[in-house]
């Protein structure tokens, strides 16, 4: 089961927020085209690549738009961590529970 941390959901509201500055249209369909990027991995969880800033086989993410997607397989469960923009400097120390 995909679950969205609080971080993650915080991430995706600013998204939205951000780009609404220009376009509602574009906002809405951006932040559930990335939630629903994550669906897939109910079926597919080592779809995403391995984070190469974390070499964690664990942590991935999946790319969409100018986004990093990055979550953790844990048993059955996937955790979305953070929605991240590429060109931000990425911290791991965000995703650190």
């Amino acid at each position: 089961m995909v679950i969205w941390s609080d971080p993650a959901k915080v991430d995706l509201r600013s998204i939205h927020n951000y780009i609404a500055h220009d376009s509602r249209y574009y906002a809405k369909k951006v932040t559930q085209d990335i939630a629903a990027k994550t669906d897939i991995l109910n079926e597919l969880p080592l779809m995403g690549k391995i984070v190469p800033e974390l070499n964690n086989v664990n942590i991935r993410e999946l790319s969409l738009y100018s986004y990093r997607i990055l979550y953790e397989i844990k048993d059955q469960d996937l955790f979305v961590l953070a929605v991240i923009h590429k060109r931000r400097d990425f911290q791991p120390k965000i995703i650190d529970q």
